[in-house]
Formats: structure tokens, C-alpha cells, sequence
């Protein structure tokens, strides 16, 4: 028991540390007026929260998703076009970008939960591509060249303030976080967790698992539409690439870095996917043959991902 509650405190100090950390950024920002550094910490905290939320339901419900991009753009666009049409109020661009993540998720969910394996790969991949294709089209919206916003989302004299929007991004990682650690405590996550593990079995002993999963999917797909929310505002700029099969790969590996079924374990797999992609930017242009191996090696010789590296150490 002693043992239990040693690691739990080792867990808990070292997330208060890097969360700490977090906090320091704005400050460190405003004090050398290093926007870049706030700009890099704050698209990284935004991977961080679509990683979470491909983590309730690749990490915890087992459902491999190659299409959780797609709800990036999703909310990304929902600032975009409505800020194009003269819409600017910020909560209007938000509640968008939920229920339209919503309306979408829940149904496709559906469908594509009725199968397994690399059915659902396949599935979430195709709608994935469906809608890159369709936003690809919207010449009016600047089609494959994306959106330059020249008016982000209005929350009176906060708007356009990047120390309000990476305080504002860093709060919702935050929530998230808590929120996560409740649920997959919860009853709700024990059965998420039992269906990966064996849905026949969690049927047989009287429990639907098809609602808890669309339901996982459909928290998953909103946490995605937030980090889109959030990148768009952010950078200023809207692009179908957003929403392509390799960010949702990318996400895949941020939750696979940091430790798959760990809450805070996509967090730490987001910063070091982005960080490393970062410096070896700087040190060659074939950076990605030198990234792809370094991945495959963490994934092999540490099945816990890099969180639960750094538990144990």
C-alpha cells in the first residue's frame, strides 16, 4: 500500500513540476518579449489537448482512429468561416465548433464502431479524407491554400492577445486533465476500459458498451475541435492540411510517446514529438529519417511511454 501511494506522490510532483512549468512560459514571454517561445509552447499545449482526447479513445477504449485530424479542422474552420461571413464573436466561433463536432462525431461514431479492427481504421480514414476533400473545394475559403484571419475570435479586450489565448489554452489542458482522470475512474471508464480489453465479455455480463464507447468517441472528437479552436486563434491561420491523415498519424504518436492509457501521457508526448521535430529542423533538412527510427525505438523499448519512463525513474 506504502509502495501505491509512493508512486502516486512521485506521479503527482512530477505533473505539479511540469504544469509549473507551463505556468512560467507567459511570464518568461513577457519578460524577453520572446513571442516565438509562447507561440511554439502554445501549439504544442494544442497537439497536447487533441492527444488527450485521441487517448480517451485509442489509449482507454481501444478504438485506433486515423481520423481525429479531421476535428482539428473542424474547429479551426469554425473560426475561419464565420469569421470570413463578419461572424467575430468568440463564443458563437466555440459553441460552433462543439456542435458541429458533435453532429458529426455521434453519427459517424456509430458507423463506425459497428466494426473493428482495421474496419474502423479504414472507416475514420475515409471520412477523414471526405471531409479534407470538401474543405479542399470551398475555393470561397480559400480552398487548398487556407485562411489568413484577419479578425480572430472577439472576447472584447482580450481578442487577438496571445498571453489571454495561451492562458485561456493552458486552463482548458488543465480542465481536461482533471476531467479525464474522473472519468476513467469512474464507472463509465471502467467499462470503456473493460470493453478494449473484452466487449463480448462486458456484454455477457449485462453492460451495452456501444453507448459508452460513441460517447468516449464522441468527448474525443471535442477535445480536438477545442485544440483547432484554440491553433486557429493562435497562428491566425486556417488550412485543410490541418485535417490530413498525418496529423491524425502525428496524433496517434503523441499518445503512443507518452504513454498509452495514462492521462497525462499524451501531454509529455506532444512536447516531445514537437520539441524534437523542432530541433532537428534545425540541425538537418532530412530531419524526418532521422525522427522516424528515433519513434519506433521509443515505441519498441518503452511500452509506457515516456511518462512512465519518467515514473520510474
Amino acid at each position: 500500500m506504502s509502495t501505491l501511494h509512493t508512486h502516486a506522490g512521485w506521479r503527482h510532483a512530477l505533473a505539479s513540476l511540469l504544469i509549473a512549468a507551463l505556468v512560467a512560459v507567459p511570464m518568461y514571454a513577457w519578460y524577453t518579449q520572446d513571442m516565438y517561445a509562447l507561440t511554439l509552447v502554445g501549439r504544442i499545449l494544442a497537439f497536447g489537448l487533441a492527444a488527450l482526447g485521441l487517448n480517451l479513445a485509442l489509449g482507454f477504449g481501444g478504438m485506433v482512429s486515423l481520423g481525429h485530424a479531421m476535428y482539428m479542422g473542424l474547429g479551426a474552420y469554425a473560426v475561419g468561416i464565420l469569421s470570413s461571413l463578419g461572424l467575430h464573436s468568440g463564443w458563437l466561433h466555440l459553441a460552433t465548433a462543439v456542435i458541429v463536432t458533435v453532429l458529426i462525431a455521434a453519427p459517424l461514431g456509430w458507423v463506425a464502431l459497428r466494426t473493428q479492427g482495421i474496419a474502423f481504421i479504414m472507416i475514420t480514414l475515409a471520412f477523414a479524407q471526405l471531409f479534407y476533400y470538401v474543405f479542399v473545394s470551398l475555393k470561397a475559403f480559400g480552398g487548398d491554400d487556407g485562411i489568413s484571419l484577419q479578425q480572430l475570435s472577439d472576447f472584447g479586450f482580450l481578442t487577438g492577445n496571445k498571453f489571454a489565448i495561451y492562458v485561456s489554452l493552458l486552463i482548458t489542458v488543465l480542465l481536461a486533465l482533471w476531467i479525464l482522470q474522473h472519468v476513467v475512474a469512474s464507472r463509465f471508464g471502467l467499462v470503456l476500459r473493460a470493453a478494449k480489453v473484452n466487449d463480448r465479455r462486458v456484454q455477457a455480463l449485462g453492460a451495452r458498451s456501444l453507448p459508452y464507447r460513441i460517447t468516449a468517441y464522441v468527448i474525443s472528437a471535442v477535445l480536438c475541435a477545442l485544440a483547432g479552436f484554440f491553433l486557429a486563434n493562435l497562428t491566425g491561420f486556417v488550412s485543410p492540411a490541418m485535417m490530413t491523415w498525418a496529423v491524425s498519424g502525428e496524433l496517434i504518436v503523441m499518445v503512443l510517446l507518452g504513454g498509452m492509457g495514462s492521462v497525462f501521457g499524451p501531454v509529455v508526448g506532444a512536447f516531445a514529438l514537437l520539441l524534437t521535430e523542432e530541433g532537428l529542423k534545425l540541425m538537418t533538412e532530412r530531419w524526418p529519417m532521422t525522427l522516424g527510427p528515433l519513434i519506433v525505438l521509443i515505441v519498441i523499448y518503452l511500452k509506457r511511454g515516456l511518462w512512465g519512463l519518467l515514473e520510474e525513474r
